[in-house]
């Protein structure tokens, strides 16, 4: 949690820190009692290794709001929900700090202030939107909904009442103080044209004329670029894709345009595995960054003795064709289990013995040779559009979701284009009915997407598409390349991203 997501005023800001259960090297550095059985004391709180905690930069912690990360209803949640929620409750206890109130000791009008000051007050200087507040409410409702029963404290976050009609309930925010947010309108998409200009300067280096930028370093260019196009190519959610073994990779074929990849239940949405689809040139710069950037990153963490360090290591001894692996635990005993339950922490503590030493699992890793955690992703996207911003190309960003978004709607032109051309033969009154329906092609972005509901893909994901007529989408796409194709139809859509040099902009 940066420090400048607090008004100056704070004593002290709340951080977002992990338990890294490392008990030989904590035995050696703390003055322990004699006697302490640390790993029992660990067991007995529920304490696993990433677990989040909360603690302020003037020492304090709260042993209660930190047991509730250690419960059994964080811990079943997915990891990019952890941390919402953590995030989310450390902006509420800097908070409270500042006005004085202590958390045991909240009502209702304390959250409405609080809405207030994220979102309106002229005194704070880092004033959000509306999801932002909403992620933060949901995380104050989760807090003491669990803290309600255990510490006898009043939850703060009313319900809203909700309205009933002859069909039922009425669709509402939940929450009496959740902000009204339109959520399309926080949608915006990346054309084919618009993603390479935001790669080529933000994770290249760049400039508008594809010059490399004076003094641009580029470390770790290849595998940022990898990681970015492997968004934009396969859909997958930036948690997702930053949890791939390198185990999990397809063997690479030249006559193939695709190959057929299978997600992790552990590691998708609301524990849902999947089958995604990778595409030959993701795969390819993929596996140069393996045989490139990763390698060295591996070996200097070798030259150091970095991975004969790593505390709780599991060595893969053994995998079969169905996703089963053999895992061999420091003490030598060894289990079995399949790849689809091993989640993000476990995954980044598994390494492989290879002739040269050891070596992580982990596709993605750090400047180290250590697994990169999804946290750092959001940090690399940061600084590309930081880059973009300095040269005068404030119009062109992305976050990881927009990649995801721009995903569907590539695919959603492709399979109108595949539609059409499949129902040609039939009548216009015929084709009007199809039309209607847009089922083949709104079933086919689901499924690439991974959605439960195909709801969540029209009303959200693909707004753009509408308020077009499809036969001004035919008309269009008659001998046009995708890419051209989509410059046309959404050069001036507020929220379809372009490349500037392309439209003017």
């Amino acid at each position: 949690m940066r420090s400048d997501d607090y008004p100056a005023t704070l004593p002290g800001v709340w951080r977002l820190q992990r338990c890294c259960v490392d008990l030989p090297g904590a035995a050696a550095r703390l003055d322990l009692p004699g006697g302490l059985n640390v790993a029992a004391l660990l067991a007995r709180n529920g304490t696993v290794d990433g677990q989040e905690f909360l603690i302020n930069t003037d020492g304090r912690v709260f042993v209660e709001v930190n047991a509730f990360f250690a419960s059994r209803r964080m811990r079943n949640r997915q990891p990019s929900t952890r941390e919402k929620y953590a995030r989310g409750l450390c902006v509420w206890l800097g908070y409270l700090d500042a006005v004085g109130r202590a958390w045991r000791d909240v009502a209702p009008e304390d959250v409405d202030a609080f809405k207030f000051w994220r979102m309106t007050d002229e005194a704070n200087p880092m004033r959000v939107a509306g999801s932002s507040v909403g992620d933060n409410i949901q995380a104050i409702n989760a807090f003491y909904e669990w803290a309600q029963p255990r510490f006898n404290v009043p939850n703060p976050v009313d319900r809203r009442e909700v309205a009933t009609s002859r069909r039922g309930p009425v669709r509402g925010e939940p929450f009496a103080a959740m902000p009204h947010v339109v959520r399309d309108h926080d949608v915006k998409w990346l054309d084919p044209g618009g993603y390479e200009c935001w790669r080529d300067v933000g994770l290249r280096g760049l400039d508008r004329d594809g010059r490399a930028m004076r003094g641009w370093r580029g470390r770790n260019t290849q595998r940022d670029c990898a990681f970015a196009d492997g968004l934009y190519g396969t859909g997958l959610r930036v948690s997702e894709w930053a949890t791939v073994l390198t185990v999990e990779l397809p063997i690479e074929d030249s006559s193939r345009g695709y190959y057929t990849c299978r997600l992790a239940s552990a590691c998708g949405k609301g524990g849902r595995g999947r089958r995604y689809w990778m595409p030959r040139s993701v795969l390819a710069d993929v596996l140069s960054y393996v045989e490139s950037g990763r390698a060295a990153a591996v070996r200097n963490a070798r030259a150091k003795g970095l991975y004969d360090r790593v505390s709780g290591r599991l060595l893969m001894v053994g995998q079969d064709r169905n996703r089963r692996v053999r895992l061999r635990a420091d003490d030598g005993s060894v289990a079995e289990a399949s790849l689809d339950a091993l989640d993000d922490v476990t995954r980044a503590r598994i390494f492989r013995q290879t002739p040269a030493g050891l070596e992580p699992v982990s596709l993605w890793l750090n400047e180290d040779g250590l697994p990169r955690r999804t946290t750092g992703w959001e940090h690399t996207f940061t600084e590309a559009n930081q880059r973009l911003a300095r040269i005068g190309l404030r119009s062109v960003s992305a976050t990881p979701h927009m990649l995801r978004h721009s995903f569907a709607l590539r695919w959603f032109s492709v399979g109108r284009l595949i539609y059409e051309q499949r129902f040609a033969h039939l009548g216009e009154e015929e084709l009007r009915d199809f039309r209607a329906q847009f089922g083949d092609t709104w079933y086919l972005v689901k499924t690439l997407l991974g959605h439960a509901d195909v709801a969540v893909t029209m009303t959200v994901y693909l707004e753009p598409f509408r308020d077009l007529d499809v036969s001004v989408l035919i008309g269009h796409a008659q001998g046009a390349a995708m890419s051209a194709l989509m410059v046309e139809m959404f050069a001036r859509h507020p929220q379809v991203i372009s490349r500037p040099m392309e439209v003017g902009a």
